[in-house]
């Protein structure tokens, strides 16, 4: 017999991926059925595994993936197929988000099922957009109402007549429709014409737009601004604070589209300094790094490491692949004993002291030219040198240790290709305008996405090119485009700096 599953009713919060609980996470990460609704961001669903069954249920206005019956009907269903389901709800499933229902068909089924609130929208987005639904000194009361009652009922169960003046704040969902009808009934009921209202579209999202009016005038500011649903509509005097309370909106790279072309692997560190910011990182890697399949090489230096004096890594990459290899091999950060370590950038020198390595040597610029003057004092003439490192790596740093009289073994410990998949949407993207800034982060990202324009530049030379330093940019110049934006410190953070400099400048 088939032991009955369970149902977890989680709310995913307002948009911002970032606002949904731990709990929600937990659920979602012992998950084999995951069924989810519209307004989420997709990236949730990455957080259950892999091989889980993700089933859509999205409502749009007139057009429902599965009526309500039928999802309550699919939540029982796979339930009693032993599995652990996660429905995962917009918001707050108790929440104008019928979780309620779902509830009573899990309970009259005798499914067990567990609630995992959610951040409704109701709140979060006005806070994102600035406006308290409370304050001390203009409202003490706020209340939650549909602006699109159950069109199956007989008559409204909205009390216009204690509503419009017994709630200081009003938050309205899914109400765009029916705004005439809403302001109509609000004044009608004695609410004054001149109150203020505001329309937040794609709330805690990068799409984020806000309206503001009073109950005179938004039907008008909405018909001329175009917006469309979904949207929450906010009545109320805290609406005034907006103006001096608007954050979200108003960081330095608000709905900045951003290309990141970087590995999939290191893409996050970038995308989340970029979303800080209210920039929209569009992740598609021009680079995929891979293990070298032929390790004898690096086994070899490994084995002659007693004729080394120093060990030099360039890379994140170069780091994490020469210490997988040592843990095949059974050994730790001891096989570097004796050796003074260089590390170029600070990201590299972080991950070299993650692994028990505190750098030796780190140059105060991370170009060839910087490494080389910051050698010149360590009296290195008839050392040896370990380069482990990509497979493509340039011959810069080996021909300035050349200089400086060391002896260098350079070893290749990754290697880079073309991520053709995701080189063809980013070519996509760009020819339908659907980026701002295109981010390279290193030589071979600018050569693996250029080549997917044979016909020729123009196609891409309207956007911003943001480029981490000299290299990197010499080579995007070498290519034929133009360079707006580069680093001064050649590091993640110091790319996103520039760009932000950029912008800031533009207002």
């Amino acid at each position: 017999m088939i032991k009955t599953g369970k149902v977890y009713l989680v709310g995913a919060g307002p948009g911002d991926p970032g606002l949904i609980t731990l709990k929600g996470i937990q659920s979602l990460n012992k998950a084999e059925v995951v069924v989810y609704d519209n307004l989420l961001d997709k990236h949730l669903l990455e957080q259950a595994p892999a091989e889980a069954e993700k089933i859509y249920v999205g409502k749009r206005a007139g057009k429902h993936a599965k009526i309500q019956s039928e999802i309550n009907r699919l939540l029982v269903d796979k339930a009693r197929e032993g599995k652990t389901v996660v429905r995962l709800k917009g918001g707050d499933p108790f929440v104008l988000g019928r979780g309620g229902e779902e509830a009573e068909t899990l309970a009259e089924a005798g499914i067990s099922y567990e609630v995992v609130p959610g951040i409704t929208s109701a709140v979060a987005v006005p806070a994102y957009a600035g406006i308290p639904v409370t304050h001390r000194a203009l409202a003490s009361s706020f209340a939650v109402i549909t602006g699109h009652e159950d069109p199956s009922k007989e008559s409204s169960s909205i009390a216009w007549e204690k509503l419009a003046t017994g709630v200081d704040t009003l938050v309205f969902l899914m109400g765009m429709h029916n705004l005439p009808e809403i302001v109509a009934k609000l004044t009608e009921h004695g609410r004054p014409a001149d109150t203020p209202v505001a329309v937040i579209k794609d709330g805690t999202s990068h799409r984020q737009i806000t309206v503001v009016g009073t109950l005179a005038n938004i039907t008008a500011r909405i018909e001329e601004s175009q917006l469309s649903a979904p949207a929450v509509i906010v009545v109320g005097e805290v609406v005034n604070l907006r103006e001096k309370l608007a954050w979200f909106d108003n960081r330095p790279l608000f709905n900045k589209r951003v290309l990141v072309t970087r590995s999939r692997h290191q893409a996050s560190a970038l995308s989340q300094l970029l979303t800080e910011r209210g920039a929209q990182p569009i992740e598609l890697p021009a680079i995929d790094v891979q293990p070298i399949n032929d390790n004898t090489e690096l086994d070899r230096a490994i084995n002659d490491m007693a004729s080394y004096q120093w060990v030099m890594f360039t890379s994140v990459n170069g780091v994490e692949a020469f210490f997988q290899r040592l843990n095949d091999r059974k050994l730790d950060s001891r096989a570097l004993g004796g050796k003074k370590v260089g590390a170029i950038g600070s990201a590299t020198a972080k991950t070299l002291e993650a692994k028990g390595i505190m750098p030796d040597f780190m140059p105060d610029t991370f170009t060839g030219e910087g490494i080389i003057a910051g050698l010149k004092s360590q009296n290195i003439k008839g050392q040896r040198f370990l380069l482990p490192r990509a497979d493509i790596a340039d011959k810069e740093l080996i021909s300035g240790l050349a200089r400086l009289g060391a002896e260098v073994k350079e070893v290749a410990v990754y290697r880079t290709v073309p991520a053709t998949e995701s080189i063809a949407e980013a070519r996509q993207r760009l020819l339908a305008g659907e980026i701002d800034v295109i981010t390279f982060t290193s030589s071979s990202t600018v050569t693996n996405l250029l080549a997917a324009f044979p016909e020729g530049l123009p196609a891409i030379n309207n956007y911003k090119v943001a480029c981490i330093g000299p290299k990197t940019a010499a080579t995007a110049a070498g290519a034929g485009l133009k360079i707006d934006i580069m680093a001064s410190e050649q590091t993640i953070p110091g790319l996103v700096a520039a760009i932000e400099t950029y912008f800031g400048k533009e207002v």
